[in-house]
Order: structure tokens, then C-alpha cells, then sequence
């Protein structure tokens, strides 16, 4: 019988807190069974199981961040709309360091929930490319580029890979949007990509 006042939805919260305290890795069915002072198998009375919880935390952090940065890009356009979209994504890894990892993790088996939680992420980037002269035949890339870079950078400075130098790395941060910025707007044309042969 399933624990009084215990639903999915109050699991996978508990869990993306879990997450971000301990790690995503740590988070385990028996980790969040002792956070509720019950026994595991009593969980899968709402989950399916670990894999499940962890669909359940993605689609989460997936929809928080999408809610932040659709906020912040609201009218914004050019270098401002990359900021805004960049510096949400920063502040979210810098407060759910367990959840934005969990955004970022691919799923073996991504449901529906999953794949609208991460088209909307992925309309939001795309978003950003509107103020800039980037051929549509090459969105794909330039939002592989931005995304490399921003969560490149927030995953080592969460790691604590830049707190051995200075300035600080709000300075670093700052001169990433700069290079980013003007990659999307001196963007190559794909015509006269290097190594193409001569006529």
C-alpha cells in the first residue's frame, strides 16, 4: 500500500534536492527511500524505479531551466539575448549543480515529457541565433558551439577547475560572451569552407 502524503511528483522533487546536495550520481532509489524514513521497495509503488526517477529529475530541471531563460530572453535580441541566455544557465548550474547536471545527461529511453522538455531548451537557443546573420543550414552548429561553451565553462568552474588563478572568472566569463558574440556574427559562409577544392 502506497505511504500516505508520497507521489511521484513529491519523489522526483526530493530527488532533484538530493541531487543537488550529494551529486546525481548519488542519487539512488535507497538514498531517497531513507530521506522519507521508508524502505525502498515501498517506492515502487510510485516509480517504476532508478531510471525512472532519473527521467523524472531531467524533465524537472529540463522545465525550470527552460521557465529561467525564457524569462530572461524576453526581449532581448543580439549579444543581450546571448547573455541572458547564457547567464541563466550559469546561475541555474551554480544553484542546482545536481539538476543542471541532469539537464545536460542523455537518457537512454526519453519519453515524451523528456523530448517536450528538451524542445523547448532547444527553441530557446535557437531563439538567440535570431539576432545574429547565422544561415539556418547551420543553426544546428552554431547552437552546438554557444551550448559547448557555456556548459563547458559553468561545469569547470562548478568543479572548481578555475580557483587556482585571477582574475576572477566572472572577467573569463565575460570575454567568453565576447568571442561567442562575435563568432555568431562574423559566422563563415559554408560555401567557402576550408578544404575545398578549387573549381
Amino acid at each position: 500500500m502506497p505511504r500516505a502524503g508520497l507521489d511521484r511528483d513529491r519523489l522526483v522533487v526530493a530527488g532533484a534536492e538530493l541531487a543537488d546536495e550529494v551529486g546525481l550520481a548519488a542519487v539512488t532509489l535507497s538514498a531517497l527511500a531513507a530521506r522519507f524514513g521508508v524502505k525502498p521497495a515501498s517506492l515502487y509503488a510510485h516509480l517504476r524505479g532508478a531510471a525512472d526517477l532519473t527521467t523524472g529529475i531531467t524533465v524537472l530541471a529540463l522545465d525550470e531551466l527552460a521557465d529561467r531563460v525564457g524569462a530572461e530572453l524576453a526581449g532581448r535580441t543580439g549579444r543581450e539575448a546571448l547573455a541572458a541566455f547564457a547567464g541563466a544557465c550559469r546561475a541555474y548550474a551554480r544553484e542546482h549543480p545536481g539538476r543542471y547536471d541532469a539537464a545536460r545527461a542523455p537518457l537512454a529511453e526519453p519519453g515524451d515529457d523528456a523530448l517536450r522538455a528538451g524542445r523547448r531548451n532547444a527553441d530557446l537557443a535557437l531563439a538567440v541565433l535570431r539576432g545574429y546573420p547565422v544561415p539556418e543550414t547551420e543553426h544546428v552548429h552554431a547552437v552546438r558551439l554557444v551550448a559547448s561553451a557555456v556548459h563547458g565553462f559553468t561545469s569547470l568552474e562548478g568543479s572548481g577547475a578555475f580557483g587556482y588563478s585571477d582574475p576572477g572568472t566572472d572577467v573569463s566569463w565575460e570575454r567568453l560572451l565576447d568571442v561567442l558574440d562575435a563568432a555568431l556574427r562574423g559566422w563563415p559562409d559554408p560555401g567557402s569552407a576550408r578544404g575545398t577544392a578549387p573549381d
